[in-house]
């Protein structure tokens, strides 16, 4: 893993500095779905931070091999107070993850549970069946005319 140099920051509070820092300075940071996965003996389980989700809002799908997980959230709820934010951090909207879990696994196979903001998933380990080396076109044509 490649260690990255974190600047020093300046320990003097500049409001206007941490607002452009964060809103134009994360290089690809993902701030939702954070995700840990860990391997046991007949499965991997699979834990993402959804901090706020509710389970009606989340959607885990299989497909061609993949597990793909949708949330969505929305914090926008109409807020009687006056004002308005100098700054909002918390995520709205829509996201997904794709995991590739192999052509074996259906979804009746995997088990879900979210708890205290983490959706914990468990997929089981299965064997792929052994696939058909993949012949060359041209090869055969080749062969068929010799």
């Amino acid at each position: 893993m490649d260690m990255m140099m974190i600047p020093r920051r300046n320990h003097e509070f500049d409001l206007l500095g941490e607002m452009f820092r964060d809103l134009f300075f994360t290089e690809g940071e993902s701030k939702v779905m954070k995700t840990d996965i860990k391997e046991k003996k007949d499965k991997y389980i699979i834990d993402i931070d959804l901090p706020g989700y509710e389970k009606e809002n989340i959607k885990l799908e299989v497909e061609d091999g993949y597990l793909t997980v949708h949330a969505t959230i929305n914090n926008d709820k109409e807020e009687k107070e006056e004002g308005k934010y100098v700054r909002k951090e918390r995520y709205m909207g829509s996201c997904s993850r794709s995991f590739y879990v192999g052509d074996e696994v259906r979804s009746e196979d995997i088990k879900a549970s979210l708890k205290n903001g983490i959706l914990k998933i468990e997929v089981p380990k299965k064997e792929e069946k052994e696939k058909l080396p993949e012949k060359n076109i041209y090869q055969l044509m080749v062969n068929k005319t010799m």
